[in-house]
């Protein structure tokens, strides 16, 4: 069986790499592990700047990785990028990720694609694989 273009590995972290997203975002260091037709397995590798005074992962971070996350897991569901946004990003933190445990593992999921918007879910989890945040998405195409 051969894979969709937008599930291999290799064109999503083309498309991480990209200038389609900001210099900083890019620099949140996100690698693809795994993709399938409608989800991504990212890491989120845990660098001294995103770690907050209480030492641990700050949560602006994981949200940027979430948000980030998403676009890809749509991306490989469409088959390609297509200009999108975010409309909603809702998180909850469960607990807190050590800012020495070296990566997050991020995985986007798209729930529903309709004609213009597309629901999704990330799960964020430590190394241990204990869920640290969770949030719902929604994104308008454009």
């Amino acid at each position: 069986m051969t894979l969709h273009p937008m599930t291999e590995a290799a064109s999503l972290q083309a498309l991480l790499d990209s200038d389609l997203f900001a210099p900083w975002v890019r620099e949140l260091g996100l690698k693809v592990d795994a993709a399938e037709r409608d989800a991504v397995h990212l890491q989120l590798p845990i660098a001294p700047r995103h770690v907050h005074g209480g030492g641990v992962l700050c949560g602006q971070t994981m949200m940027a990785a979430a948000d980030t996350a998403m676009v890809v897991a749509i991306s490989a569901a469409i088959g390609g990028f297509k200009p999108m946004t975010t409309v909603q990003l809702q998180t909850s933190f469960l607990r807190p990720i050590a800012g020495d445990a070296g990566a997050a593992r991020v995985t986007a999921r798209v729930l529903r694609r309709g004609k213009n918007l597309v629901f999704g879910e990330i799960q964020i989890s430590d190394a241990r694989g204990q869920l640290a945040a969770h949030a719902t998405t929604t994104y308008a195409m454009l």
